[in-house]
């Protein structure tokens, strides 16, 4: 048995879950804040059998998509002056842990 964490944007988060859902996979999704641009996103945790995990990573894959976004940056230049121009960064997609269960109860 694997358990399974993706950490998905809150735009995807949404289909990833229903998708997962519609596949006879249950999920949970906790609210989770982080990364570079300390943006939204959720993590969902699924326990599978070591057979579904190709399964499960596919459809998180298919249902999470990267997108490019403007963000604000800024430069320092001599004598403590900064200045701000916009630069485009990837966002999106998903990171996926695999973890080994030792033991799954279900109550």
């Amino acid at each position: 048995m694997k358990l399974i964490l993706a950490i998905v944007s809150d735009d995807d988060c949404t289909e990833v879950s229903s998708s997962l859902t519609k596949n006879k996979f249950s999920v949970t999704r906790l609210a989770t804040t982080g990364g570079f641009l300390k943006s939204g996103n959720s993590t969902l945790i699924c326990g599978v059998d070591d057979e579904h995990v190709d399964t499960v990573i596919s459809i998180i894959s298919a249902n999470s998509r990267k997108r490019t976004q403007i963000v604000p940056s800024s430069s320092s230049f001599d004598l403590g002056r900064y200045g701000s121009y916009p630069i485009e960064v990837t966002v999106g997609g998903a990171t996926i842990f695999v973890l080994d269960v030792e033991q799954f109860i279900k109550v």
